[in-house]
């Protein structure tokens, strides 16, 4: 799966800008309010106007404050997949829970510093597991390869049984990357400037999905 990140669009044209990837599985939207990281970007009302102009699943990424507060509102609003950080919520399980209980897939993100282990019981409730290959905030960052060891981890938790969910990558995946991420065990793949840097975004899609299924014979 690859979710072109609009973090790297034009924000003058958003709408096109969605359009420009169609074909892509999701639609990942960087919310960032100035305080969890240092860049403030888009919000609530956004969201809610994309999700009139595509019928791409909104990947919806909340880089924030107290998401114990806000998250359950992107769902609430349509978004197909609402992901609050770890090392911002005061009780994850919760959220979780209320995220499926408004219609949502429910994810969990993890810094680059942050470890996996201390919260495998709490991804036990979450649909999604998203692992930062840069520090959030900013895009066109360099992709942290240490990062791998907890995609490793969490994708033999998923095929062993102990954990039922989704593992996803986001920060530096472009073509010199994605095959290595694919190899480590990741299923959907956030591209902001690989996709919205090239001068077809849908076909630069299309790219980097080979790429995945050639480098991981679970795609296949």
């Amino acid at each position: 799966m690859i979710a072109p990140s609009i973090l790297s669009a034009d924000f003058a044209r958003l709408a096109d800008e969605v359009a420009a990837v169609k074909g892509s599985d999701w639609l990942h939207v960087d919310v960032m309010d100035a305080h969890f990281v240092p860049n403030l970007t888009l919000g609530l009302p956004i969201v809610e106007a994309l999700l009139k102009v595509t019928d791409i699943p909104m990947d919806c990424h909340l880089m924030i404050e107290d998401p114990d507060r806000w998250a359950v509102g992107y769902a609430e609003a349509g978004a197909h997949n609402v992901t609050v950080h770890v090392e911002a919520a005061a009780d994850p399980v919760k959220i979780a829970r209320d995220l499926r209980a408004a219609g949502a897939k429910a994810g969990l993100s993890i810094k680059p510093g942050t470890p996996l282990e201390p919260y495998i019981e709490v991804l036990k409730e979450f649909d999604t597991l998203l692992v930062m290959s840069v520090e959030p905030g900013f895009g066109g960052q360099s992709f942290i390869a240490d990062v791998l060891d907890k995609v490793r981890t969490a994708r033999n938790l998923v095929d062993t049984g102990h954990l039922r969910l989704l593992v996803e990558i986001d920060g530096g995946i472009n073509a010199d990357t994605i095959e290595q991420a694919a190899e480590a065990g990741v299923d959907c793949f956030v591209a902001g400037s690989a996709v919205y840097g090239a001068g077809d975004p849908a076909k630069a899609v299309a790219a980097l999905r080979d790429q995945a299924r050639n480098a991981n014979h679970r795609f296949a």
